[in-house]
């Protein structure tokens, strides 16, 4: 395993990655997926998984090959050198479709999404929130679970 990558990856077993909400390269989820393919690659994982449906979010939007993802961070790419690779990579090119698919996604409430995921998020939720804790949007359930707020 390349040094490099060896020092950037957390250990998600013993360590959230980041919120969905954060942005790298401009791109919410971005950030978190970074974090992901790291702690795959260094078999730090813990029940975490790269290439998820929500990875698959930001690849399917910016129409970046998730192994074309995988092989730069392989490599030991840096956060900045990363967020340089997803803007030359990305599909989108306009700063206001990138804010506009941003906030969408911020405010996307478990009713807006598809059944299959509100069936799964339906027994999800009560299993890894908080009690008494609401889940607004669908970013809540990920920092609530991995109790950011």
């Amino acid at each position: 395993m390349n040094e490099k990558l060896q020092i950037l990856a957390l250990d998600l077993r013993k360590n959230f990655p980041r919120s969905p909400r954060e942005t790298l390269g401009g791109y919410v989820i971005a950030g978190r997926t970074l974090d992901k393919c790291r702690a795959i690659l260094a078999d730090s994982a813990g029940e975490y998984h790269f290439d998820c449906p929500l990875d698959r979010v930001f690849f399917d939007f910016t129409g970046i090959v998730a192994k074309a993802f995988k092989d730069l961070v392989a490599k030991g790419a840096t956060d900045p050198e990363v967020a340089v690779w997803i803007e030359d990579h990305s599909r989108i090119k306009e700063k206001a479709e990138v804010v506009a698919w941003n906030n969408k996604l911020r405010a996307t409430r478990p009713c807006d999404m598809p059944i299959e995921l509100q069936m799964f998020l339906e027994d999800y939720i009560p299993e890894v929130t908080p009690r008494n804790r609401p889940v607004y949007v669908w970013f809540d359930i990920y920092d609530l679970e991995e109790q950011r707020i």
